[in-house]
Parts: C-alpha cells; structure tokens; sequence
C-alpha cells in the first residue's frame, strides 16, 4: 500500500487529543447554555452569491460534482461556508416567520477556508459561536451579554482545563468610520482593511500602504495610524480620541457605545471573577474586523504569552448581514477557533493529553470462558451510571492492568469466579482499592469520586 500522506490544512487530532477537545466543547457549551443560547446547525453548503461579499472570495471552496450530467452548468453554484454567521443570517432570513426574537442561537460546526495553511491556521476547522439577532432593533446589552457569554466560557476553559487567559480588545466600527469621515476620507473599506493589518506589517508600513494604495495624505494616514495605537484598560481612550481633534456624529456614537461596553463587561469581571484572574478585557482601537458586514463593536481575542498565534476569538455587531427589504434583523456574535487553539495547544505542550480512553473503569478479564461474568460486573457499574470497558484478552492480569494503564484509565475491576456477586475496584495509581456486592456499588462510585 502506497505511503498515507496528510493532507495540508485539515488536521486530525489523535483520540487522546479529541477527548480533550470534547472536554472543552462541554465547557463551551455549557456556559452558552447558562446564558440562554439555544443549540442550531446550518447546512454545509451555501449558494455562491450568498457567501460571496462577506469575506475573501478567493478563500471559498466551490462544490460541484466530479462527474457532472450533461448538460449541467460549468460554473459552481454552491460553496463550503467559510464561517457560521453569514450561514446563520440565512437560516433567520430563510424562517423568520417560523422564529421567535430575540432569537439565541449557539452553533458548533466545521468550516472551511481556502487559505494558506500554517500554524494555527487551517482549511477546515471547528468554530463555536454565538449570536443574538432581534427584530427592528436590537440594544447595546446584547452586545455586552454576548462578550460576557464569551468571557465566561474562555475564563472556564483556562481554569478547567488548563488553556492559558485571554484577553478580549475591543473596538468600534462606527468609531473607526466616524473618525475617517471627519478626516474627509470616501474609501472607509479599504481603510479599513489596511488599518487592520496594523499588528501584522506595522505602524510605518501601514501608513505607507494608506499613502501608496488608499490615496490618503501624509496627514490623514498619521492620523488614522495615530487612532489605531490607542489601547486602555478603562475608559481613558475616549479622551486620547478626542485630543487628536477629529469630530463627527458617528465618532461620537461609537466613542459613547464601547465606553459603556467597556465598563459593562470590566465591571462583570470583578464581579464574577477571582481577582488574581488574569482574563481581561481591553480597548484596542487597531482592531478593525477585515470583513464587510460589521457595522458596530467589534472585537478580536488574544492568548496570553501566545499572542504570536493572532485572535482566537473574534466577532462584532451586524446590523444589516440578515435584514431585507421588509424587515430589519440586526445582530451581534462572537466566534471561539477551537481547533486552532487546541492544536496550538497540544503542539507548543501547553495542554498534554493523557487518556486515550472515555472509560471510568476498565474490568479486568479472568479468561475467555467466564468473560460473561466480566460483562455482568460491566452491566451493574454502567447502571450506576459508570463508563466501563472490558478486556479483549484474558493474558495475565499485569498485563491488562498495563493496558488499562496505557489508555488513561485509573480503575481496574475484578470478579472472582466463584462469587460472581464479589467485585473489586482498584485505583492503579494510588493502590487504593475497595471490595463490595453486586447490590451496593454506590460505595464503587463513591471511591471513584473520592480518588
């Protein structure tokens, strides 16, 4: 058979690894759900002229079939999403009528990007996302319920499984268009984008770039590199906006909106955080957010001492990406990029999966002829609720405890043949062990919890 290569971009984890990811899609879940977010999957596939214009058109993975009928059109019709809200922003234009706002909604699903692949960075990945979209308006605290959905569910997968903190830097797209306008720039989109390569190329470069490709003057480009370098942890930048003497109407909605979405979400920290949590949030006004259909907050999220590996987690308002003609659906999401954090993660030996196994206790197998009473001691602990695995061999007992040891399980059962009723439990780790009936195996489940 001709070597199996992998394939660039669409990473598989290892069965140890995938535990872990479920671990942290628990967690994920878990706070969406404290927060009232209800559960949804999209299709895979979305026509072109829905995906196209809200995000990089190059990046889109057309579908078509191999074998095409005759007569069937050359040219694709449908394509991979590349994200979950645009696919979202369909779903709620497709069943408005079928739904009911404010409609909740949290979304684990892959997605599928044509970019280049390097670390951190694939074609097809798992997202985790949440949004809120309301009929005709939709206030500012679902933006801040949104972040604070999301700061929970980063600050629970740093103390439950051991993923460094975050911190969330915040932005404002009607700050950024608003203080462009009052500088008299037209092209606020490519501004935009070249301002939000800021972290990647450089203060010098990116003027350079506004100059050279945006037709900026020399003042308005030190000006908009100037707005872009403010970053606080309170609600000081307001007055570092206005000492550069810009003015407008929109400048000052959004000056006023991310003040109270900073406050909010700072003052929701110190009320639900332990104060040597390291998790933050932050005003950054180089964050732009390169795609199209932002229109208000918007914000990206940073590993702490892993800052190298760019957001992790982004997301912002849309105020028009699900609206129509007739009716108006403003939104607002968040998006966690769970595969490329755990295989960050996993690769640089922050997280270090050790079981290879979803089993509590693995039982022990005395010889092929009596592994019925194996299976009967696997029926009794899994109705209390334990997840068993039984021995595929009957070899000497070392070496099944050696297997049980190898896939990350810490509790071995026994059965001897003459009492079928007898079980032993034992922990291979500590050597603590407890003998019981088949008729009271709480005490089995309760030594599992103590151990």
């Amino acid at each position: 058979m001709a070597k199996i290569n992998p394939i660039s971009g669409f990473p598989e984890f290892l069965p140890q690894e995938r535990l872990v990811e479920q671990q942290a899609l628990d967690v994920i879940r878990h706070v969406y759900e404290l927060f009232g977010f209800i559960n949804l999957e999209t299709r895979t596939v979305e026509p072109v002229d829905v995906l196209s214009g809200n995000g990089d058109d190059k990046e889109i993975y057309a579908v078509s079939r191999l074998f095409a009928d005759e007569g069937d059109k050359k040219e694709a019709t449908l394509g991979l999403h590349f994200d979950l809200t645009v696919p979202f922003a369909r779903y709620v234009q497709q069943h408005k009528g079928e739904l009911t706002f404010p409609l909740r909604r949290y979304q684990m699903q892959k997605v599928f990007r044509g970019e280049r692949p390097q670390e951190g960075r694939f074609r097809e990945f798992l997202q985790a996302d949440i949004d809120v979209i309301c009929e005709n308006e939709l206030p500012l605290y679902n933006d801040i319920e949104v972040l604070q959905s999301l700061f929970t569910a980063l600050y629970c997968l740093h103390d439950q499984l051991g993923l460094p903190a975050a911190v969330m830097r915040l932005n404002n797209r009607k700050l950024l268009e608003g203080f462009y306008l009052g500088l008299g720039i037209t092209d606020i989109a490519s501004t935009l984008r070249t301002v939000d390569k800021l972290d990647k190329i450089g203060a010098d470069k990116v003027k350079e770039l506004l100059i050279s490709e945006v037709s900026l003057s020399n003042e308005q480009a030190e000006k908009c590199v100037a707005i872009a370098q403010i970053k606080s942890h309170d609600l000081s930048f307001v007055e570092k906006v206005r000492d550069l003497g810009v003015e407008h109407d929109l400048l000052d909605e959004g000056l006023e909106e991310l003040a109270e979405i900073l406050d909010q979400v700072q003052a929701y920290k110190e009320r639900n955080c332990p104060e040597d949590v390291k998790s933050d949030v932050m005003v950054d006004l180089s964050i732009a957010r390169g795609l199209a259909y932002y229109t208000g907050m918007v914000f990206e999220t940073f590993l702490m001492g892993h800052e190298d590996l760019g957001s992790i987690s982004s997301g912002g308002r849309y105020d028009n990406l699900a609206s129509d003609e007739k009716v108006k659906l403003p939104g607002v999401g968040a998006s966690i990029g769970l595969t490329r954090i755990m295989s960050v993660m996993f690769k640089r030996g922050i997280l270090k999966p050790i079981k290879k196994a979803t089993a509590d206790v693995f039982v022990a197998v005395n010889d092929m002829e009596t592994r019925i009473k194996a299976q009967m001691v696997a029926e009794v602990l899994r109705i209390e609720g334990l997840r068993v695995e039984i021995s595929s061999k009957d070899n000497n007992l070392g070496k099944q405890i050696q297997t049980a040891s190898k896939k990350g399980i810490e509790f071995v059962a026994f059965y001897k043949e003459e009492d079928q009723d007898a079980i032993s439990v034992k922990n291979i780790v500590t050597g603590k062990q407890v003998n019981v009936r088949a008729d009271d195996l709480e005490k089995v489940v309760n030594f599992i919890e103590a151990e």
